[in-house]
């Protein structure tokens, strides 16, 4: 069985972030939710991160709002795929966490999904985990026929 983090930057970012777990667990993939903050907590972040490969986690999705550098340092700190999650919030209603994810310097990937896009960054890594896992492949053609007939 797979396990992703889930990580966001603040309480405040639950209910952003809750279609991130629930899409996960729908797939039968354990969700690890933590709050761990860039800013606030980053020595934290930094012992995580560097430590989630060897912890059993296959992914790490990260949801920010303003500054949005969670996912930035979650990647600096690991090879593991780290999906970023620009949350709406402050003056730019999230535009500034988007532009924040998503301009990553050379060498340090972040894949980064629209604005409050938490069930679109679970989805990206069950792609990516059906990569080389054939019922978790079929589960994800079920799940897009499904979508396909709301």
């Amino acid at each position: 069985m797979s396990k992703v983090a889930v990580l966001m930057g603040s309480p405040n970012d639950a209910d952003a972030m809750k279609p991130a777990s629930e899409t996960l667990e729908r797939f039968g993939i354990e969700a690890d939710v933590r709050v761990l903050s860039a800013h606030r907590t980053p020595a934290l972040v930094a012992e995580f991160a560097s430590g989630a490969r060897d912890a059993g986690y296959a992914a790490v999705i990260c949801g920010a709002g303003l500054a949005a550098h969670l996912a930035g340092a979650v990647a600096a700190q690991t090879t593991l795929p780290v999906v970023g999650v620009p949350l709406a919030s402050g003056a730019l209603n999230g535009v500034d966490a988007l532009y924040a994810t998503v301009q990553m310097p050379k060498g340090i990937p972040v894949a980064t999904v629209a604005i409050n896009g938490a069930m679109n960054a679970a989805l990206l890594v069950v792609q990516m985990l059906a990569i080389s896992d054939p019922d978790l492949a079929k589960a994800l053609d079920a799940d897009r026929a499904e979508m396909a007939n709301r």
